[in-house]
């Protein structure tokens, strides 16, 4: 009842009632090091939520997956980098005086995440919003892509137009 497909689009959540609680279209597979691309749109602004989960797992007899995500959101979620269920907070922040003016209310927005070892880098209509290395070496560097809508007031997130481009192992992103 959650994800539907709609215009070639993936979309979860409703406008027409709150969404109940977050809720994740998750890979098959996993995947390690990866350029993520998509397009994204969300709607019932200004309190919608959602993001793109990477290096995810499934938390077992739950609704909820475990790892990063790419966040999307007002007031100043959008390009941040978030621990889902793990840490629960914000690894990097982006800055929202960078960010804002880029997005597209209401409208399509490309979304490049790329993962590569333990860094991470996050790109929301060509501006850069974070680039992480993870510190943490007991921090897994594969699971899981996935699309979120979070739970709260009645949203939906749109999702379209997603490539994922595997790395070879080993390489070493490029400054």
């Amino acid at each position: 009842k959650t994800w539907r497909i709609v215009d070639q689009a993936l979309v979860g959540g409703s406008l027409a009632a709150p969404v109940p609680r977050n809720e994740f279209l998750c890979t098959t597979r996993a995947y390690t090091n990866f350029v993520l691309r998509l397009e994204f749109k969300l709607l019932g602004r200004p309190q919608a939520n959602a993001g793109i989960q990477f290096r995810s797992r499934r938390v077992p007899n739950h609704h909820e997956v475990s790892g990063y995500q790419a966040d999307l959101g007002d007031p100043e979620w959008w390009g941040c980098l978030y621990d889902e269920s793990r840490r629960n907070r914000v690894l990097a922040k982006a800055d929202p005086a960078k960010v804002l003016p880029q997005l597209r209310a209401d409208g399509w927005n490309e979304y490049v995440i790329r993962a590569e070892g333990p860094r991470v880098q996050l790109w929301i209509n060509g501006t850069p919003t974070v680039d992480y290395t993870e510190a943490d070496a007991d921090i897994p560097q594969s699971g899981l892509i996935g699309l979120q809508i979070h739970g709260g007031p009645p949203s939906e997130a749109w999702y379209r137009n997603l490539t994922i481009e595997e790395l070879p192992p080993g390489n070493r992103s490029a400054d």
